[in-house]
């Protein structure tokens, strides 16, 4: 990047928002103490972007992922989802930090108890599916989901539960996980089968909606970021491998809506719309321990009380390698109205004087950085920053901004050149790795601040483009189980 864009406004801006997402790719991968104990509402990943699958530019599409590092062959229960939690998608459109629309997905198990005539008993099997598994007879668990439209606070808004526009059900069906060849002739033509179109109150024009596994997008080496960023941080941006993560998936749940749908008053100095989104999970405040299980409807807990958010993600990596430890699960549990109480976290950033303590660089150290947190709670100026928006971590999205063609994005996003990219919202195939260690050691800071600011820092993992769908719901078909083809 030349000199003029470095120094601009949009430029510090960006700045800040990258500084708070940290060095390593997986964006929220058991970041917090109490989550580790919950995987199945642990929140790992959010997009949003402008739909970029050919004619439907009028639409926007919302990927949070759950529950990570999945080794696909982690049978014979998989990865199913918590029936007791609830699992939430908000957007603010006014810029006030709180949610004006809420799309809350919440799972119901199908059990199918299939038995076999064992010397003239009958006995329920051990396995997922005893054929086929694309015939639900052959089924034993699998899972339904519904989708709810709250208008207002998540607590107290109205309500709609949106429908299948073909059946007009207010059912959806989550496909199996990639159990494997045996079990699936063609496992991405039975994945799509899940999409559906989805009716969504007070949108008009069909959206689309898709829950299930998918293969994890994020090219990452885990175990080297968190030994002391053990890697080369200024050698090739793909020199360390495909990644930690390379052999992993991840649970989606894709939401493709009418861009009309989803703005609202949040507007930049320009009049370009803003849309606010973050995720959240939450799971009952009371849970008993069953000590005897049974088939017969006790299972082996009993969940009770109101919902309590112990998941919640908006711009990647800030609960991972920005709050402090004693602070994660508290960030887990709050609202980005409330952001005020982690400014510190912002102002006076931890992540630039490690990085400078583990390779003798220098960082920027103009405290405290006010700089940055305009930047990093509003949104950029003349890109996605909405005039009068009240200061909280989430992302943001001006949907007016043209797309980028797939074979034409560049995983920098707008340092790149790429203003539909990270931080204009965040599409699968941008880096934030690379973005956030440059940004963090002072790439558009002032040089003397930052005398090793110019340096091309990377992590040494790069996603290949080619693995991610063109597509809804753009992230790839999950990894098989089993490797074998039969």
């Amino acid at each position: 990047m030349n000199t003029v864009i470095k120094r601009s406004g949009l430029a510090l801006a960006i700045a800040g928002i990258c500084l708070t997402a940290g060095t390593a790719s997986a964006s929220s991968h058991r970041e917090a103490p109490f989550i580790t104990e919950v995987p199945k509402v642990d929140g790992t990943d959010f997009y949003m972007f402008r739909s970029y699958e050919s004619g439907r530019e009028n639409f926007v599409t919302l990927i949070a992922n759950y529950l990570p590092l999945q080794d696909a062959y982690g049978g014979p229960n998989y990865f199913d989802l918590d029936e007791d939690a609830i699992y939430e998608i908000h957007i603010d459109n006014s810029g006030n930090a709180q949610e004006d629309i809420t799309f809350r997905f919440q799972m119901q198990d199908v059990l199918n108890d299939i038995q076999l005539d064992v010397g003239g008993e009958m006995v329920s099997v051990p396995l997922k599916n005893i054929g086929d598994a694309t015939d639900n007879a052959n089924v034993q668990m699998r899972q339904e989901y519904t989708v709810t439209v709250i208008r207002g606070d998540r607590r107290t808004g109205t309500k709609q539960v949106a429908t299948n526009a073909t059946t007009g059900m207010e059912t959806f069906a989550k496909p199996l996980d990639n159990i494997g060849g045996k079990s699936f002739g063609d496992y991405e033509a039975y994945a799509d089968q899940h999409i559906f179109d989805v009716a969504i109150p007070g949108c008009g024009t069909e959206g689309r909606v898709f829950v299930g596994q998918r293969k994890e997008a994020f090219a990452v080496n885990l175990g080297e970021i968190f030994d002391l960023v053990n890697t080369n941080p200024v050698g090739p941006r793909n020199g360390e491998g495909a990644g930690d993560l390379a052999d992993k998936n991840i649970t989606s749940f894709a939401l493709e809506v009418p861009t009309t749908c989803l703005t609202g008053t949040a507007q930049t100095a320009s009049g370009d719309p803003v849309i606010g989104g973050w995720t959240t999970a939450s799971v009952r405040q009371a849970r008993v321990i069953n000590p005897a299980p049974a088939a017969n409807g006790k299972g082996a807990t009993v969940e009770g009380g109101a919902y309590a958010q112990v998941s919640r993600l908006g711009m990647p990596l800030v609960n991972e390698v920005v709050i402090g430890l004693k602070d994660k699960d508290g960030f887990n549990a709050s609202e980005p109205k409330d952001d005020g109480q982690f400014l510190t976290y912002v102002t006076n950033p931890t992540l630039p004087e490690l990085l400078e303590a583990l390779f003798g660089v220098t960082a920027p150290n103009n405290f405290p950085r006010n700089d940055l947190i305009t930047a990093f709670l509003t949104g950029v100026p003349d890109l996605n920053g909405p005039d009068g928006v009240t200061a909280s971590e989430m992302l943001r999205l001006n949907p007016n901004i043209a797309t980028t063609a797939p074979g034409a994005q560049n995983d920098l996003g707008v340092l790149g050149g790429d203003n539909a990219g990270f931080p204009n919202g965040r599409r699968p195939v941008d880096d934030t790795v690379d973005i956030s260690l440059r940004v963090a050691m002072g790439v558009l800071a002032d040089p003397a601040d930052a005398p090793n600011g110019d340096l091309e820092y990377t992590d040494g993992v790069q996603l290949d483009p080619t693995e991610l769908r063109t597509t809804f719901p753009y992230l790839a078909t999950p990894i098989a189980g089993s490797p074998n083809d039969i």
